[in-house]
Order: C-alpha cells, then sequence, then structure tokens
C-alpha cells in the first residue's frame, strides 16, 4: 500500500489482485469503515460481492451516519458530519455509489452539484442575551500569546504532545478567545481533550482558517446522512450480492501469533440469543470495527430524559477482548474508560408551530422553508451554561418530512451544568424542557415558551457516552495500526485504528480512509490511497491561515523608519515577497 495524489493515480484502474478469488471477507459492523471497506474489495479487488459478509449489532446500517423516524417519538439524528472538498477517500469512493436522486449520477456528482448551487456560509455564527447578535465580526482576536500558543503547538512533535490536554498547553488567553468558541463548537473539542488531536487538526484543516467564522468552509448533504450517503451505498452493495447480518454481536475473534506472524483463525458472534461462529484460514479477510461514539446511545423523548448508560458496551467489550491477546491491538481503556469527560447530549426538534421558525429566521437572515442553506453550520449561544449550539441543515432534512415542519439539531457541550432557563442539568431533561432551553436562546418571549415546547414542537434528547472518546488524551499504541505488524488475514478500521497516513479522526474521511489502506494493504492492490490534502506543506496556505489568524493585522518590521524600509525593500522583486503581498502580511512602512 502507497500515497499518492494526482491524476495519474487517482484515475489508474487497477488490475485484479492475484488470488483473489480464493478469498473471502468478514466485516465486524456495518458502519461507514464496513460498507466503504466492501465496496473497495468490490471495485478495486474485484471480489465478488457474495464472498462478502458483515456483521451489525443494530437493525440497520450505518453506524454513527444515522438519521431515522421513531415510532410515536419523531425525526432522530444523533449528530451531523461536517465535509470539505478535500476528503480525497470519501470522495474517491463515492464517485462510484450511484445517486438515488439523479438518473446517471453519482451521489459526487450529486453532493457536487448542490453545493455548488447553495454554497454554504454562516449568517450569524454566535448569539448572546437571548438571540442577540453575539457580533464575532468574522474575528479571532487573539492576542499575542494565543498566536504564540498556536504556532508552538503547530510546530511541536507528535511526542511532544502525547499524553497532554489542550489546556496543558494552551494559555487561557487562547482558550478565553472567539478562535476556540469556533473551533470547540464546530469540532467538539473540550479543555480537556487531547492537545495532539487539536495538533493534527490544526495541520490538516490549514487552509480552511479563513471560513472557520463564517463556516464557508464546510459542505454538506442534500438530506440526513443516513438517506444521502448510507443509504445509496449500502442498496449498491446488496446489488453486489453482500450479506449483511442484522442484531449480530460479534463478541471474539481469535488469532494464531507468533514471533513474525499474525492470522486471525475464527469469528464468534450471538445472533437473536444463540451462539455462532465461523473458522477461518489465511483466504479469509477480517476487517474489525473497534470502538464506537455512539455506543450505548439512549433516546429520550418529548416527557422523557435520555439516560447515560454506562452498562456493557458490545463494540468496546469486543476491542476489550481482543487487545488482551496482543500488545499491538492497542489500549481501549484509554479513550473508554472516561466516560463523564467524553459524553455529551444532543437533541433533535421538529417545529410544529409556525411561529418557531421565524425565530429561526430572525437568527439565521434565511428563510428555512427555502430548501437552500439555512444556519450554515452550528449557531452557538455564547452565553449558555450548556454552551448549547444548533443548526437547521436543508429542510427537508428527511424525505419523509411534512412541508410545514423544520428538524433542527441542538447539542450541548456541558450537559452536567444547570441550563439557564430550565433551572436544570441538560442531562436531567426531558425533549421538552430542552426544548424551552433552546427557545430561550433564541430570543422567544419568555410567555411564550413553555407553550410552545409543549406542543409547538416534538423533542427527541439523545445521551452519548463515547461521543469523544477518541479525543482522549493518548499516545503512540494505544490505537492498532489499521494492519499490524505481522497480520496476514486482517485489519482494524474506524475512527479508534492508526492509519499511517496524517489524516485526523472523527470524519466521514477517516472512516473511509482507514478500510481503503486495509482492503489495499491485504489484497495489495495496485493503486494509491490518495494521501491527505498537504495544505500545511504549502507555504501559500501557511501565509494566508497566518494573515486570518491576526485577523489581517500585518506583521511589524524592527526598528526605525529607515531600517524597515530597507527591510521591506529586501522582500520586492521575488517570489517571497509576492506571496507575503498578496496576503497582506507586511506592508510597505
Amino acid at each position: 500500500m502507497h500515497y499518492d495524489a494526482g491524476n495519474y493515480e487517482a484515475f489508474a484502474r487497477p488490475r485484479k489482485p492475484a488470488g483473489v478469488d480464493d478469498k473471502t471477507a468478514w466485516f465486524v459492523g456495518a458502519g461507514l469503515a464496513s460498507l466503504a471497506g466492501a465496496a473497495f474489495l468490490i471495485r478495486d479487488g474485484q471480489m465478488s460481492g457474495d464472498k462478502i459478509t458483515i456483521f451489525e449489532e443494530l437493525d440497520l446500517p450505518g453506524g454513527a451516519l444515522d438519521g431515522i423516524k421513531a415510532p410515536e417519538k419523531g425525526f432522530v439524528i444523533r449528530g451531523g458530519r461536517e465535509m470539505e472538498n478535500h476528503f480525497e477517500c470519501l470522495w474517491d469512493l463515492f464517485r462510484s455509489i450511484p445517486s438515488l436522486e439523479i438518473d446517471g449520477a453519482s451521489v459526487l456528482d450529486e453532493f457536487y452539484w448542490l453545493n455548488k448551487d447553495d454554497p454554504n456560509f454562516s449568517l450569524q455564527r454566535a448569539t448572546v442575551n437571548q438571540g442577540q447578535d453575539a457580533h464575532t465580526d468574522n474575528r479571532f482576536d487573539l492576542t499575542d500569546r494565543s498566536q504564540k500558543d498556536l504556532v508552538q503547538l503547530f510546530f511541536a512533535t507528535r511526542e511532544e504532545m502525547e499524553n497532554k490536554r489542550i489546556n496543558e498547553v494552551m494559555s487561557q488567553d487562547f482558550l478565553d478567545s472567539k478562535f476556540w468558541l469556533y473551533w470547540r463548537t464546530m469540532f467538539a473539542f473540550e479543555e480537556w481533550h487531547s492537545a495532539l488531536e487539536m495538533k493534527l487538526y490544526l495541520h490538516r484543516f490549514i487552509h480552511h482558517i479563513k471560513g472557520l467564522p463564517d463556516l464557508s468552509t464546510l459542505k454538506f448533504t442534500k438530506y440526513n446522512q443516513y438517506e444521502s450517503l448510507v443509504l445509496p451505498l449500502y442498496r449498491w452493495l446488496l446489488d453486489q450480492g453482500v450479506n449483511v447480518h442484522f442484531s449480530t454481536t460479534v463478541t471474539d475473534v481469535d488469532f494464531d501469533i507468533d514471533d513474525t506472524r499474525k492470522q486471525a483463525t475464527r469469528i464468534s458472534w450471538v445472533r437473536d440469543g444463540e451462539e455462532g461462529g465461523v473458522d477461518l484460514g489465511p483466504d479469509d479477510l477480517v476487517f474489525m470495527t473497534i470502538g464506537s461514539l455512539t455506543e450505548n446511545s439512549d433516546e429520550g423523548d418529548q416527557h422523557t430524559p435520555a439516560q447515560l448508560n454506562r452498562g456493557p458496551a458490545p463494540a468496546w467489550d469486543l476491542w476489550r477482548t481482543v487487545a488482551e491477546k496482543d500488545p499491538s491491538f492497542g489500549r481501549p481503556g484509554v479513550f473508554a474508560d472516561h466516560i463523564d469527560e467524553t459524553k455529551w447530549e444532543s437533541c433533535t426538534v421538529t417545529t410544529l408551530d409556525k411561529r418557531i421558525p421565524e425565530y429561526i429566521q430572525k437568527i439565521t437572515k434565511r428563510d428555512p422553508f427555502s430548501g437552500k442553506v439555512v444556519t450554515g453550520g452550528i449557531v452557538t449561544a455564547k452565553d449558555s451554561n450548556w454552551l448549547m449550539s444548533w443548526t437547521v441543515n436543508r429542510q427537508p432534512h428527511f424525505k419523509q418530512q411534512p412541508d410545514d415542519q423544520i428538524v433542527v439539531w441542538v447539542y450541548g457541550l456541558f450537559p452536567d451544568k444547570v441550563g439557564d432557563y430550565v433551572g436544570k442539568t441538560m442531562a436531567e431533561c426531558t425533549g421538552e424542557e430542552i426544548c424551552r432551553e433552546w427557545l430561550y436562546h433564541m430570543g422567544v418571549p419568555t410567555n411564550q415558551i413553555d407553550e410552545l415546547a409543549a406542543t409547538g414542537a416534538k423533542s427527541v434528547p439523545v445521551m452519548m457516552p463515547y461521543v469523544t472518546s477518541f479525543f482522549m488524551p493518548r499516545q503512540a499504541g494505544d490505537r492498532p495500526d489499521v494492519v499490524p505488524e505481522g497480520a496476514v488475514n486482517f485489519a482494524f478500521i474506524g475512527q479508534f485504528s492508526e492509519s499511517p497516513s496524517r489524516d485526523c479522526i472523527f470524519t466521514t474521511e477517516y472512516s473511509v480512509r482507514t478500510p481503503m489502506e486495509a482492503v489495499y494493504t491485504l489484497l495489495d492492490i495496485e493503486r494509491a490511497v490518495p494521501e491527505v490534502f498537504g495544505s500545511t506543506y504549502d507555504v501559500r496556505y501557511l501565509l494566508n491561515a497566518t494573515s486570518r489568524l491576526r485577523d489581517g493585522a500585518e506583521v511589524e518590521l524592527p526598528g526605525p523608519h529607515v531600517l524597515r524600509k530597507k527591510i521591506y525593500e529586501k522582500f520586492q522583486g521575488n517570489e517571497v515577497g509576492q506571496l507575503i503581498a498578496e496576503y497582506d502580511l507586511i506592508k510597505e512602512p
């Protein structure tokens, strides 16, 4: 397996790998990672679909990419995924998956045209004082100390950031900045999360620093991600003959391990209360999704709070069982043993009263019924005790959604803090009570809030114990390599496996990159995996980011006017000077 960029590798069609007709494939989990891996086996590995089997604990595919209409409760989305143009592996996959919406088009075509016609950006990123504009003015307001913090983080080695928390390496100046407000609410970072992960994000998305304040960096699907991404991929796999077994919990994978070679030898599972399993030879490939950010999610409803489930967690229990068999299989407790630091809560609000969309329009400055971009990403109630953010994507967000309803996604980073209006923690609140808190921060008059939350909306809270578990401070070896050294027929895929690339987790891209790397490695496919976009090595993006982080303020040249003029003249007439001038970093004295 190797990486490359450019059309030569991207447009190449690999030849059929040797011996693929004698192989079978088994996937643990039916999230995006497994679905993508199966697609790469068929498209690039040229494996017959009927030789691929997927086991899933739940009764539907998609993992964290969800969006359902629950009986009696209403529409439910546990979370949303933000995408960008340089998700190279994701788009490599979906260029080959037919759209369910447009005849003759791929999912990528559909997505590309949508975001060309209706580009994403926010007209109001944050509010204060019950729906009033927080006047962030697309500024970062980073002090000299805060800028220094970011530069030091950027240039630090990975090893220097291992096992460190963000608040251990970033000053209070930085944590009070608008930059941190944008960053933490967009990516769901907490101050106690991994400084290493923040560093990786900074490198990975340095080309999007300019669009961070107004969210113009982002692109979204037409509907929820289940209907827009999972369903077309899943149906394509079924058309290829892939076998999918739901309500099946994989409980163990056995291995034959010696000093130089590791082989998976058996998969064990429980289906409908009955134990089962299959013995594996070297030609039986196993792809294991380990861990889960949505494991043990609990839904409440309009009148019932969501519960925090600290009980057995099958996805994590499987990894714990497997990890005991070899040190190279990772340390799941680093991520799974800190529920109070990895949980947060979301709530899906479906509006039933036409008065609520009027308040949405007042803040977003867009008609929520237009079918086009509404919030353009999250709106954060900056002064919310829960640090509440909410978003309205293009409507309808579900194909079944009535024309007069709006589906809103609300989340709070601090579910254990007492709300500003309801006087209870988010974790204690019913859907109706969370809706009250949201309406309060939307600016709805207090004498209307209780009525509208009770009869003007239907709200479904969801508590997720592990939703930011991959952000916990870590070090090398805590996550297993996608294909551990010596592995001949198995791989770890998904958010908790360690890609050898420079990519970062909590993205749809990572969920596609890791299975692509796994398939290409185990089948020795003669085509490159797309490398991570190299913006962190491109001086143009670095200069542009520097200018934006300084809110356009020029760099002060040292010394008296005559000396500054001489220094400035040194930059003129060369490539460096032209770039510095283009990004307004140094101006003529």
